[in-house]
């Protein structure tokens, strides 16, 4: 196999879902359709959030900024595979490719920790009520994302540079619909072993101290809720946390499957196809967990369609 220094890398080729050249109208139409749901459903959410004075609260300023970092994320990996598949061609830059690969890392754990900072504004606000406005205060809320996206920027950064020290050989096909990091690393000719172990590590730091964090937050919510001595305050408790608990069953749901389907198959059309869930299903769903999981949504959402023009 011929080794290319990475200067010399021309680019990549994106093999996509199928091959099948009867299938690529069908796929071309449905994630056009998956993806302007998932950017208008999203801007819908963000547009309700900013227009309604009573949503101006820490829950839903997290939620607007999940909303944009779910438009994102979609942008960074859906409008390429359409564009692919409308002109027939898989080929995706080196530069192009690698700054995919940096975009989605930041993106997916920008995800990651407004989840875990979602879950912690429950926690608050079920278990310490009267401290609530004191803890959760605006320069909190805003520190907590600020620190959120330097730690994910640092970490698309530190993995990219990593990438660019790599060499590659002469078969740079990616069995996939975008440039995903492990499959970048496995078309190298060079030691991987330190991407492969940073890899690893960072992912089980970044993606595990949120995850406990969640899993924290909502046992000592369902230990709070259990001691509550009406039937009334236990439903409302349990309502509030019931739209983010889907989200997050949704997005470490569909991640962790790929993680199983990727260990027990080998092959690399069904981990393609599994990557579709947690790529692209999570940002289109997010919006209608939210807006009809939700009461205060609903009442902000139908009002502000009240005072569009055309109704």
């Amino acid at each position: 196999m011929i080794s290319v220094n990475q200067t010399g890398v021309a680019g990549f080729f994106l093999q996509g879902l199928s091959e099948n050249l009867e299938l690529q109208p069908f796929l071309f139409g449905l994630f056009l359709i998956v993806y302007l749901v998932t950017v208008l459903g999203n801007l819908l959410i963000i547009l309700t959030i900013n227009s309604d004075t009573g949503l101006h609260t820490p829950m839903y300023f997290f939620l607007s900024n999940l909303s944009f970092t779910d438009i994102c994320f979609s942008t960074t990996t859906v409008p390429k595979m359409l564009m692919n598949i409308h002109t027939q061609n898989k080929s995706i830059s080196y530069t192009g490719c690698l700054t995919q690969v940096c975009l989605i890392l930041i993106f997916a754990g920008m995800e990651n920790f407004l989840l875990g900072a979602m879950a912690y504004d429950r926690y608050v606000a079920i278990c310490h009520p009267l401290r609530y406005m004191v803890i959760m205060n605006p320069c909190f809320c805003g520190l907590l994302i600020l620190l959120s996206l330097f730690i994910s920027v640092v970490d698309g950064l530190l993995h990219t540079l990593m990438v660019l020290r790599l060499s590659f050989c002469a078969d740079l096909e990616i069995p996939h619909f975008f440039c995903e990091l492990a499959q970048v690393i496995k078309l190298s000719c060079s030691n991987t072993l330190i991407n492969t172990v940073l890899v690893y590590l960072i992912t089980t730091i970044l993606g595990g101290v949120p995850l406990l964090g969640i899993i924290f937050s909502y046992t000592k919510i369902i230990s709070s809720v259990l001691r509550m001595p009406s039937a009334g305050g236990m439903y409302k408790a349990f309502s509030t946390c019931g739209s983010h608990l889907s989200v997050v069953f949704l997005f470490y749901g569909t991640a962790f499957g790929v993680y199983i389907s990727s260990a027990v198959t080998h092959s690399s059309k069904k981990i393609a196809i599994a990557s579709v869930m947690y790529t692209v299903v999570p940002p289109m769903m997010n919006p209608f967990i939210y807006s009809l999981r939700n009461r205060d949504m609903k009442g902000a959402l139908k009002k502000l369609l009240w005072r569009t023009p055309f109704s």
